[in-house]
């Protein structure tokens, strides 16, 4: 019975392969790491969120000059409504809250996955700062590149490389 035994590598070329044999498992391995999973399924058809609700848990803005990413603040809105989008149970639209107005949009698909086009909302008075906020969120429903589904995670990314994360509800709403 033999028993290998690593040995340092002699040869600059040996060392070169062990430390190549490292990096490769070291990225095979960091693929688990990445948010979302390599497991998340990008471009999901409209089928998949059938009468499903989301609601907005974090919002990143794009990565500044330095490539941090930092977090935009989402108070829960007036009378404590969330950003919400509810997908309708036939696939054709969704609809949902602003935290202070309601919005609709329909639902496009193509071979790609789907898009959101036809929004509309509601034009209640929010404070101001919420209103900005409904501005850019609205403005992040239409102009989106993106989406990527992980279990009950849902990722719209943005032409702007903003990234909307919102988290599945329970859908009492029928």
């Amino acid at each position: 019975m033999r028993i290998a035994i690593f040995r340092p590598a002699k040869g600059p070329i040996e060392r070169f392969f062990h430390i190549l044999s490292f990096l490769s498992l070291g990225f095979l391995t960091a693929c688990a790491n990445v948010i979302p999973p390599c497991t998340a399924k990008t471009s999901p058809p409209s089928s998949e969120f059938r009468n499903t609700k989301w609601e907005l848990v974090r919002w990143n803005l794009a990565p500044n000059s330095k490539g941090e990413v930092r977090a935009r603040q989402i108070p829960q809105g007036d009378n404590s409504n969330p950003i919400q989008i509810i997908f309708d149970a036939n696939g054709e639209r969704i609809s949902g809250s602003t935290g202070c107005n309601r919005f609709t949009a329909r639902i496009t698909e193509d071979a790609r996955g789907f898009t959101l086009d036809q929004i509309a909302s509601t034009k209640m008075a929010c404070a101001p700062q919420r209103m900005e906020l409904e501005n850019d969120f609205l403005y992040e429903l239409n102009d989106y590149r993106s989406i990527v589904r992980n279990g009950d995670q849902l990722l719209m990314i943005g032409a702007d490389r903003e990234v909307l994360s919102f988290m599945q509800k329970n859908n009492s709403s029928k």
